[in-house]
């Protein structure tokens, strides 16, 4: 993408990326091209470009989301040992693919892990939080983020489970080998996607976050 400040500019470069943009979105979802046209057309009149910019690149934004949910195929990473960065950020990706439910599942579930990832997800987000340990510190973290960020959030301890899950509107899963909380930061560790069993692994921690005890 060129630079922001200088797109409205109808030079070859800025013109041959709408138009690749432009075609990008035709051949994703022709549809949303009525869209694509209309946030083009505000992106040169003086008074909406920044509109305009902001319902180009959510269209794109849309277009990426879509069709990475559609991959065949489990997306997985390993990650180093000491490579925490790489790991929060293989988590970030993750979540902000979420347009409706969160689901964490992980013993470990403390304050740290608040303030590290939700403030990621995005606006509207329902989040539900699967813990047993670090309640104590947990429920404070979320219950002042949840405040300041108008967000929802619900917490249910359970004692039957040990894995680490993030589930992604009920229709992806990603099975963590360390806690979110400290990933890669004394071992090496993996994030990788459930999709032969997705089902079954969905099944089995809906149940608990049911049967679990309603902590928030």
């Amino acid at each position: 993408m060129p630079p922001k400040e200088s797109l409205r500019r109808s030079d070859n470069e800025n013109l041959a990326w709408l138009g690749r943009a432009s075609a990008l979105v035709e051949a994703w979802n022709m549809p949303k091209m009525i869209s694509m046209g209309v946030a083009i057309q505000k992106l040169y009149a003086l008074h909406t470009s920044q509109d305009g910019l902001n319902g180009i690149l959510i269209l794109l934004h849309q277009a990426r989301h879509d069709l990475r949910m559609k991959t065949v195929g489990p997306l997985s990473a390993a990650i180093g040992r000491g490579n925490i960065f790489d790991y929060f950020d293989e988590v970030r990706k993750i979540i902000a693919v979420a347009t409706h439910d969160l689901f964490f599942v992980d013993p470990y579930l403390d304050a740290d892990f608040v303030s590290r990832y939700l403030p990621h997800v995005a606006k509207g987000v329902n989040i539900r939080l699967l813990a047993r340990e670090k309640l104590s510190t947990l429920s404070p973290a979320v219950e002042a983020f949840a405040k300041q960020n108008d967000a929802t959030i619900s917490i249910r301890s359970a004692s039957n489970f040990h894995d680490r899950y993030v589930f992604v509107d009920r229709n992806a899963c990603y099975q963590s080998g360390a806690s979110f909380k400290d990933g890669a930061k004394s071992s090496p560790t993996t994030l990788t996607q459930i999709t032969d069993a997705f089902p079954s692994v969905l099944q089995t921690y809906e149940g608990l976050w049911d049967a679990g005890k309603v902590e928030r």
